[in-house]
C-alpha cells in the first residue's frame, strides 16, 4: 500500500432500491390420477411441473389431472403447482380429499398449495379443481384463495342456464370467486376428435397467459381462447340484445362462452363478490391482490432497520415509486401513498410500529358502450349539386 498522509475518496455507484411486481401467471392445481407415476405426483404434496408434455404423459389416464394439464397447455406454458389426492369412494369422500386437512402444520389436499412458496418459490395465484367442483370444495377453495390472495376459477353447477344461476347465489360475497358456465370442447380425442374439457382448467390457462401478453389487470373476459372449439350446452348471444343467454349469465355474475368472428371467447367481468361491493370486477379483485403483495414483499428490507424518520421517507418514496410505475404502464389509473402523523402516535412510534398509508384507482373494464344511432335529412342537402357535378 502506498503511504498517504490524508483522506482517500472512492467514488461507487449505488443502485436505487426498487419494488418489483409479484409474479402472477402461477397456477394452483388441485387434481385426482389414480394411475399417475407416484414420484412425479406424490400425494398431498405440492410439486411444480416443469415439463407440461411429461407431466401430461406421467399423469396417467384416469381422474382428472391428465385432462387439466392438456386443456392448461391449450392456453398457456406457465409454472404449475400440482397437488394429487386420492378420489374416494364416493363423492363426498373424493371432496373430503380434496379439500384436505392442516393438523399440526401438516396439510393435506388443497391446504398443501399453501406451503409452495416456502418450498417451491412458487405462489399460486390462479388455482382450481377442474372437474372435482362442489359446494364444498369451491367453498374451500375461497378460503385457500384468501390467504394465497389468488382466484378461483371453478365451474358452475347444473344442466342448463337456471340451475348454473341457482349454484351462483350459494356463494354471496365471494370476491376470489370466478364462476364460468357451460363447459367446453376442444379436440383432443383420438384422432383431434372434439371431446369435452374442463371449462376451469381453460379458464386456469387463458388468466395465466393473460397476463403473460397483456396483464394482470386485464379480465378474462373477450380474449380469444386457443384450441377450444365447441359448447357443451346452448349459450345463445348477441351483443345489443340484453336477453340472450349471454347476457342474463353475466347478470347474475357468471361468466360464459361466446363465439365473435368465429372464435370462441370467455364473456364476463364479474367475481362473486356481494352487489354493494367494491371488487365487483375481477380486475378490482387482482388489482387488490397484487398491489398488497408488491408493496409488503418489497419492502422486506426495511424490516428491522432503525425506526429513524428518513426510514419512513424512504418507505414512501419507494411505494410512490412504484404507483408511478404502474400508472405509467396501465395497470391503474393512480395511486398515492403517505405517512400521517396523526396515526403514527409517540407511543407507536416507541413500540417499533409505523403505519403508512396508500390509496389507488382500479381500472376498470369497459362492460356497458352506449351508441346513438340517428336517422337525419341532413345528408340530402348536397344531393342536387353532386347529381350536377358528375
Amino acid at each position: 500500500m502506498s503511504f498517504l498522509h490524508g483522506i482517500n475518496v472512492t467514488e461507487v455507484k449505488k443502485s436505487t432500491r426498487s419494488i418489483a411486481t409479484v409474479a402472477t401467471a402461477v397456477i394452483g392445481l388441485i387434481a385426482t390420477a389414480p394411475d399417475a407415476v407416484a414420484g412425479a405426483f406424490p400425494l398431498d404434496t405440492a410439486i411444480q411441473v416443469t415439463n407440461l408434455d411429461d407431466a401430461i404423459e406421467k399423469a396417467g389416464a384416469t381422474g382428472t389431472l391428465r385432462a387439466a394439464l392438456v386443456a392448461i397447455a391449450g392456453q398457456v406454458t406457465a409454472p404449475i403447482v400440482v397437488v394429487r389426492v386420492t378420489p374416494g369412494a364416493t363423492p363426498v369422500d373424493t371432496a373430503t380429499a380434496v379439500i384436505g386437512t392442516d393438523v399440526a402444520g401438516v396439510k393435506t389436499g388443497m391446504q398443501a398449495l399453501l406451503t409452495a412458496p416456502a418450498q417451491l418459490n412458487l405462489h399460486p395465484r390462479i388455482i382450481g379443481a377442474p372437474g372435482l367442483e362442489s359446494e364444498l370444495v369451491t367453498q374451500a377453495l375461497v378460503t385457500v384463495a384468501k390467504r394465497l390472495r389468488a382466484r378461483v376459477y371453478a365451474k358452475a353447477i347444473g344442466d342448463d342456464r337456471g340451475e348454473a344461476i341457482a349454484h351462483r347465489a350459494l356463494f354471496p360475497d365471494a370476491r376470489e370467486l370466478t364462476l364460468l358456465w357451460p363447459s367446453v370442447t376442444a379436440p383432443y380425442g383420438a384422432d383431434g376428435a372434439s371431446i369435452g374439457v374442463p371449462v376451469a382448467a381453460v379458464a386456469m390457462g387463458a388468466r395465466a397467459a393473460i397476463d403473460q401478453t397483456q396483464g394482470w389487470h386485464k379480465t378474462l373476459s373477450n380474449v380469444a381462447l386457443p384450441d377450444v372449439d365447441g359448447l357443451a350446452a346452448d349459450v345463445t348471444f348477441d351483443i345489443q340484445d340484453a336477453d340472450c343467454d349471454a347476457n342474463v349469465l353475466n347478470a347474475s355474475e357468471l361468466v360464459t362462452v361466446v363465439r365473435i368472428a368465429g372464435e370462441l371467447r370467455f364473456w364476463g367481468n364479474r367475481t362473486c363478490a356481494a352487489p354493494e361491493s367494491d371488487f365487483v370486477f375481477e380486475s378490482a379483485c387482482r388489482t387488490a391482490q397484487i398491489l398488497a403483495d408488491t408493496v409488503a414483499l418489497g419492502l422486506v428490507w426495511a424490516m428491522d432497520k432503525l425506526l429513524l424518520p428518513s426510514l419512513a421517507k424512504d418507505i414512501v418514496e419507494q411505494i410512490n415509486e412504484k404507483f408511478r410505475q404502474e400508472k405509467r404502464a396501465g395497470r391503474i389509473l393512480g395511486a398515492v401513498a403517505l405517512f400521517d402523523g396523526a396515526k403514527n402516535p409517540v407511543d407507536q412510534l416507541k413500540a417499533g410500529k409505523l403505519l403508512i398509508g396508500y390509496r389507488y384507482t382500479f381500472v376498470p373494464p369497459l362492460e356497458a358502450l352506449g351508441i346513438e344511432q340517428e336517422i337525419s335529412d341532413e345528408f340530402f342537402a348536397d344531393f342536387t349539386s353532386l347529381v350536377a357535378g358528375n
